[in-house]
């Protein structure tokens, strides 16, 4: 269940068709998935946006309740073990330098996922410097934003007014988003004023 709202709806295929469906320019709107890393040549892929959003989506599938059994949770939970896990990989192998061996016998021993899915993992790891990292970083930034535009607007913050503001922008920096969610705050609140 995790996986699906990650990668279908709310998830990637929603982020997806806001982009597809949004007035952005053509280069934001049909992004080359299959090169997305070769950044200057192609348009910067931000990662923590856009895995930022799948990571959240996974969580408002206990907002949703379609988590319905113990079962469902479990396996959202060693999602969230996984992740865990990708993030002390991530770091320990480009920040205290461990070998391939070390990092997969670190997969190995915390995670239910084959040895065969590990080895990858740790490939993609070892290519991609940050990767497992800034899904989380973009998770968070989301999850803040949704908590200060709570905050702030108290009773009238709408969560589906909030989503496709996140959304409607489509791939930018977490900075640029940042911007875009505080602007809405304070044209929200300036609209509720002048009611």
């Amino acid at each position: 269940m995790a996986l699906t709202l990650h990668e279908t709806v709310p998830g990637h295929h929603l982020q997806g068709a806001y982009q597809l469906e949004s007035s952005l320019p053509k280069f934001l709107k049909n992004a080359d998935y299959d090169a997305y890393y070769s950044v200057p040549y192609h348009f910067p892929f931000y990662t923590s946006y856009v895995e930022g959003w799948g990571l959240y989506a996974e969580s408002l599938g206990e907002d949703m309740n379609v988590y319905k059994t113990h079962l469902d949770l479990f396996g959202r939970y060693g999602f969230e073990i996984f992740r865990a896990c990708r993030l002390v990989v991530d770091t320990g192998l480009h920040y205290f330098k461990w070998t391939r061996q070390q990092a997969i016998q670190y997969m190995v021993d915390h995670n239910t996922i084959s040895l065969a899915e590990i080895e990858l993992e740790i490939d993609r790891y070892i290519t991609w410097p940050g990767q497992a990292c800034a899904y989380k970083i973009g998770e968070l930034k989301i999850r803040e934003l949704r908590e200060k535009a709570k905050a702030a607007l108290g009773d009238k913050f709408d969560i589906k007014e909030f989503h496709s503001m996140i959304l409607t922008s489509g791939p930018m920096p977490l900075n640029v988003l940042e911007t875009i969610i505080n602007d809405w705050i304070t044209d929200h609140r300036q609209t509720l004023i002048g009611k």
